[in-house]
Formats: C-alpha cells, structure tokens, sequence
C-alpha cells in the first residue's frame, strides 16, 4: 500500500516536468476574502472521473514570489501556475481530494508577490498574519458551499510565507474563524515569528505537521523548533520534520532544487508523508 501511494504522489508531484502529460488545466474561480472587501482569485484542481460521494479539499497558501511562475511575463492565470503549485494540485487531485490554490497577492495588486530579503518592507496588506488567514478561511467558505465537497472534511496547506500564513491561520482565535475550521495543516518552510504575535502562546486548534530543511537560506529552522517545542508544551497538536541538508523550497520540481540530493530526498519524504497526514485526518 505504501509504495503505491509513493507511486501515484510522485507521479503526479513530477507531472509538470513533463509538460506534454499534463493537459487538465485548473479551473480559473473567485470568491471573497473574509476580509470583506477583496474578491480573490483560486485555482480548482478537481479529481478525475465521475464521483458518488463529496471529495474532501484542500486549500493552498502560496509563498512570498505568489502563485505564478517567475516566467509569467505579465500573464497571470491557470497557464502560468508555479511548477510547485501545479504539482501539488495535480498531486492532491489525483489523490481524490479538490485542492484550491489562493492567489491573495494578485487581487491586491502583487501578483508576484515581494522579493527575497525585503520582508520588513513588504507591503501591509500582504501581512501574513493578520490578513493571509482572512484568505484562508474565505477559501474555506467558498469550498463548502460546493456540493461536490465535504464540508466538514478540508484541509490547509502553505509553503514559505504561506506556510507561516496557515501557522497563523491554525491558531486558535484566529482572524476569520468562527466555528469549525480546517481539519489539518501542512507548513512547508515557514518563518516562524510571526511578528511576535505568538511568542508568549501558539496553540493549533486542529493537526499541524511543519516541514523544514536544515540548510534553509532564507528563514529559521530553529525558531520553527522553538515554537513547536513551546505550543507542545502547551498540549498543541504540532509536530516539526527537520531534512539534514535540505534548503529553502525543497521541494520545487525545478531542476536547480532536485538536483540537490537533499532537497530530492525530502521532497520524496514529505510528499509520502503529506498524503498520509491528509488521509488519517481530512480523508
């Protein structure tokens, strides 16, 4: 049974490599924020064939450099996704789930979202703490009123900033939560001060599992560490996966990332270990 979840994850994880097997482009959808005024745009990714019963859902939070490819020339839409994002659509679709990617930097005038190194000066409506989780949940709202869908059976996912956005998103008390929320996360590379807003106190209300490579670049492994020790304290449900040798994006499909030895054995791990994740929690 392993190997062939390892088979069918990878398959469609390496999808977008090869471009000529991959002809089902994501639906193009919008939906409102829980912010209450911007209308974002998703990606749907939808399983194949005809189904008897409502699929479970996950929702993707995209990183700092946003949903589209750094090819885009201009063009944002379905065609210029992100290889990352793409194949963890494809990935998730294939596994039976209906995944939602989130373009919340584009509706707000950053479809590329703020380079490497300029976080202090990121603009503040981009804030990943106080205003990417009102985009989850309303990707939320909006997947539950689909019929194909289970309502109570969603899951978030975040790379990078998203990744710090879904630890946001996972508190308790979050902004835009009210009454049930997502059933678990994954966080991929995230930075983990979270403006200091959870210094004192992280408490997930649901499942979290963080991935982090040790060799990371641009954020801290060790402060994700701490954060996950001190919420562990505190009965939260969290867990931290360190990758010995593993930089930032490990697992972008890019030949530059795979071919680091590291990166490729942690992207392999940690898909193997996101599908079980999902299918003990949210499946």
């Amino acid at each position: 049974m392993n190997s062939l979840i390892k088979l069918a994850a990878m398959a469609a994880f390496l999808c977008p490599i090869f471009a000529a097997r991959c002809e089902v482009l994501p639906q193009r959808v919008m939906f409102p924020s829980a912010d209450g005024h911007t209308m974002l745009t998703g990606y749907l990714f939808t399983p194949a064939g005809k189904r008897g019963a409502r699929a479970p859902a996950v929702v993707m939070m995209h990183g700092r450099a946003g949903a589209y490819s750094v090819n885009a020339n201009g063009r944002y839409d379905e065609t210029t996704l992100s290889r990352r994002h793409q194949a963890w659509g494809e990935l998730w679709a294939a596994q039976g789930y209906v995944a939602l990617l989130v373009d919340g930097f584009g509706p707000r005038g950053y479809p590329q979202g703020f380079p490497r190194s300029s976080y202090e000066d990121r603009p503040p409506e981009l804030n990943e703490v106080t205003i990417r989780p009102l985009d989850a949940y309303g990707a939320l709202a909006y997947l539950r009123k689909r019929p194909e869908i289970a309502a109570d059976r969603i899951g978030l996912q975040g790379w990078s900033n998203g990744g710090s956005a879904t630890l946001a998103t996972m508190a308790a008390g979050a902004p835009g939560l009210k009454g049930a929320g997502f059933r678990a996360a994954l966080a991929f590379y995230p930075a983990c001060g979270l403006k200091g807003q959870f210094d004192g106190s992280y408490r997930p209300y649901a499942p979290v599992q963080v991935f982090h490579g040790t060799a990371d670049e641009e954020v801290s492994p060790r402060r994700c560490g701490e954060l996950v020790e001190r919420s562990r304290a505190e009965a939260g449900t969290i867990d931290i996966r360190y990758y010995q040798g593993a930089t930032h994006s490990f697992d972008d499909p890019s030949t530059k990332r795979q071919s680091n030895a590291a990166n490729a054995a942690a992207t392999e791990d940690a898909v193997q270990r996101s599908v079980q994740f999902f299918a003990q929690r949210v499946r």
